[in-house]
């Protein structure tokens, strides 16, 4: 692909780290310019992922949103913005979530609130602006969402987390037949446990849920029975960011090792 191609533009909340990171740099791989998204905190490490792309060499524009995903004004102004500056939008990566690893009675229903803000409002709000501007475009798009492994199999000491991410394949679902209409295809992606991201970092904090994630993986058998990494998930959203996958719509899909079968 020449430098001067773009199949359009991606933005990938929560992309300044780990799996949304990996997500950008594969994306701008493919040939779509990216909006890179993460909170103020995180303003020199999407300058830096920005940087990373530009050193590619394909000629992909970058442009970077700071906002909060679960404020929805924020998220409306970034839509927005990010179009003004590159002109369309062609695929939402709601990949921005956070872990938590507590047991249910010492969740706070602050802690509650602060996990759903992120993990489950935070993607509404992706997806009801990015449906409603491709919507307006007339061209199609592709909506991808962040689940887990834990919103199809619930662990203990993550009742919060897991329950953000159930609800996140039945916004999943309800999106996909509401946009099918316009050309829209809706999808999420299922994460086993991956290195330096979300539950693993979680885990690394917190003895208890620690054992609780290698009981998990030592349930597995055979040569997958190890962490995933971050690019990993990148392979399967490139996929459902593509022409190709037109045909796949409302399906939460699982990148998790053999951990569990759908």
């Amino acid at each position: 692909m020449s430098p001067s191609e773009s199949k359009g533009v991606a933005l990938i909340t929560g992309s300044s780290q780990g799996i949304g990171r990996a997500i950008a740099l594969r994306l701008a791989q493919d040939g779509f310019d990216i909006v890179l998204n993460d909170l103020p905190v995180q303003k020199e490490a999407l300058e830096a992922v920005s940087n990373e792309i530009t050193t590619l060499g394909l000629g992909r524009k970058t442009f970077i949103a700071i906002c909060d995903v679960s404020a929805e004004e924020a998220v409306e102004k970034m839509v927005d913005d990010a179009v003004k500056a590159l002109g369309s939008l062609d695929v939402m990566v709601a990949n921005a979530g956070i872990a938590m690893g507590k047991s249910i009675l010492s969740t706070s229903a602050s802690d509650w609130d602060r996990v759903f803000a992120i993990n489950a409002r935070g993607i509404f709000l992706c997806y009801k602006y990015a449906g409603k501007q491709m919507i307006k475009q007339g061209k199609g798009g592709r909506i991808i969402g962040a689940s887990s492994f834990t919103g199809k199999q619930a662990l203990p000491l993550a009742s919060a987390y897991s329950s953000s991410k159930f609800a996140v394949r039945g916004l999943t679902q309800s999106a996909a037949q509401e946009f099918a209409q316009y050309d829209i295809t809706v999808n999420a992606y299922a994460p086993g446990i991956i290195s330096q991201t979300g539950m693993s970092q979680s885990a690394s904090a917190d003895p208890g849920l620690a054992a609780t994630v290698e009981a998990f993986l030592g349930r597995v058998s055979g040569p997958l029975a190890t962490k995933g990494t971050p690019v990993e998930i990148a392979s399967i959203v490139s996929y459902l960011a593509s022409a190709e996958a037109h045909y796949i719509t409302g399906q939460t899909i699982s990148v998790n090792g053999g951990a569990f079968f759908d």
